[in-house]
């Protein structure tokens, strides 16, 4: 098995005969994508980059194996088919879910797994998971290079969305 919710989720994938397919879709149509083994550098440059104190120093993290994160944030409709309510302060069923707590995440992957009929295939990636999917490969600050203020091209964040979240991908 190879196996990430933001919530984004990490999922195992059912073993694969062959080769293991860089895309799957479970049966609630949660996309998922095949992140590659390999190393990178987590944290931050302390002369470049702002951040906290946790994002130091700088070091080789490994990925030893393979996984599969969701291509998206859990979504509002997604929370809903697996937990039948819509807990969200800013709704639309292709928004990302919000207002949920580790305690609800934990609930929600029981729930999920247990649909799926699999134990333990969905959990939360790790810091590093995370970090090494969102860096894909890249050596800059952010994915798209070092410029801060391109971030608005890339995501949603307060300045950009009127302080409320946006439908996700």
């Amino acid at each position: 098995r190879v196996a990430a919710l933001s919530l984004p989720l990490f999922a195992a994938a059912p073993t694969w005969a062959e080769a293991p397919p860089k895309t799957f879709s479970n049966a609630l149509g949660m996309d998922f994508v095949l992140i590659p083994a390999g190393s990178f550098t987590m944290g931050r440059n302390p002369n470049f980059e702002e951040g906290g104190d946790d994002e130091l120093p700088a070091h080789r993290v490994s990925i030893a194996a393979p996984f599969y994160m969701q291509t998206t944030e859990v979504t509002q409709e997604q929370w809903g088919a697996v937990m039948g309510s819509y807990p969200s302060k800013f709704k639309g069923r292709s928004n990302p879910v919000e207002q949920v707590s580790w305690d609800d995440i934990q609930v929600f992957l029981k729930a999920l797994n247990d649909r799926e009929g699999c134990s333990g295939c969905y959990r939360l990636p790790t810091e590093a998971e995370w970090e090494y999917a969102y860096r894909a490969g890249t050596k800059g600050t952010y994915y798209w290079g070092d410029d801060a203020d391109a971030i608005g091209q890339y995501a949603w964040y307060g300045s950009n969305s009127g302080d409320k979240t946006r439908p996700v991908g």
